[in-house]
């Protein structure tokens, strides 16, 4: 496994390369929603990359950049066990060398509304970090996990503007046997916060209750108040209210394809939740996707 430092000796390695690239970009501190994106990716392609980089410019001024769990070593042994061809950690200056001046700023409900209007400048910084990388490494495949689903909805919205030949893999959420979504940032939670952080997995279930209630309501014309998107964010809500510990910043409904809100109950669908746990902010999502099937995600055994 080779490990490159810089952009010039990564864009000379890829000029070697031979067959179909996969690549995975992440933050570090792997956790095994990071280890399925790469058991995936290594049985569809002849060339596996991973990028590990904590990238300053998607922190606002306020939150964790300083503080975000590093771990490089542990990160690359793991990287070497899942046969990962290439890792490629560049430094800030690196990526953002001195006079950086030109940025990808994602516009519309994809970036400025949910996780957009709680983080202003967030997606600014993932999209401009995210076609950094693309650029770099010049994947075939790039693989993405559905927790971060907005992000998600960003980066597809980008290759389809900038007609970039990459096909975005989309692998569902992972989650701790309790139904707690894998997080890098909850090695930040207490014991007791780990406990309250399962309101997120309640809240979405409760939602996913509602919604499923209310469409079957509205088919069998059952109910007398038709179920609405309203119910459906209160049912989530409700469950948040009750954890002493969680202070709500949203929960939304939307359209996973425009991140529209939805007006009615049908597919798709997306729910969206984030929250904060102590001092520790976290999101969470269920999909109900086109053709009716539910993705909350995979667990743990």
């Amino acid at each position: 496994m080779k490990v490159i430092r810089s952009v010039q000796a990564m864009k000379q390695e890829r000029s070697h390369w031979k067959g179909k690239v996969g690549f995975v970009p992440t933050m570090g501190y792997l956790h095994t929603g990071h280890l399925s994106l790469f058991q995936q990716a290594r049985t569809e392609n002849e060339i596996l990359v991973a990028s590990i980089f904590v990238n300053p410019t998607q922190f606002g001024a306020h939150e964790d950049f300083d503080s975000y769990p590093r771990n490089l070593e542990r990160d690359l042994r793991l990287l070497e066990t899942l046969h990962v061809d290439t890792v490629f950690t560049p430094t800030v200056a690196e990526m953002y060398p001195q006079g950086f001046t030109t940025y990808v700023d994602p516009i519309g409900p994809f970036a400025e509304q949910a996780e957009g209007a709680a983080r202003p400048g967030h997606f600014r910084g993932v999209a401009t970090i995210v076609l950094k990388l693309f650029q770099i490494v010049q994947p075939d495949q790039a693989y993405f996990g559905q927790k971060d689903a907005q992000q998600v909805a960003v980066i597809a919205r980008m290759i389809e503007d900038f007609n970039l030949p990459i096909a975005l893999q989309v692998l569902p959420t992972v989650r701790e046997p309790d139904g707690l979504a894998m997080s890098s940032r909850n090695s930040y939670l207490q014991a007791w916060e780990r406990t309250a952080a399962l309101v997120l997995y309640k809240a979405l279930q409760a939602g996913q209750t509602a919604f499923i209630n209310g469409t079957v309501g509205i088919k069998q014309a059952q109910s007398t108040v038709p179920t609405t998107p309203t119910h459906v964010r209160q049912a989530m809500i409700d469950v948040i209210a009750s954890e002493p510990l969680a202070k709500l910043d949203y929960a939304e409904i939307r359209n996973p394809e425009t991140f529209l809100p939805l007006e009615t109950l049908q597919a798709p669908a997306v729910l969206l939740l984030a929250v904060s746990i102590g001092t520790t902010r976290l999101i969470d999502n269920f999909v109900f996707n086109a053709d009716g099937i539910w993705d909350t995600g995979t667990f743990l055994m």
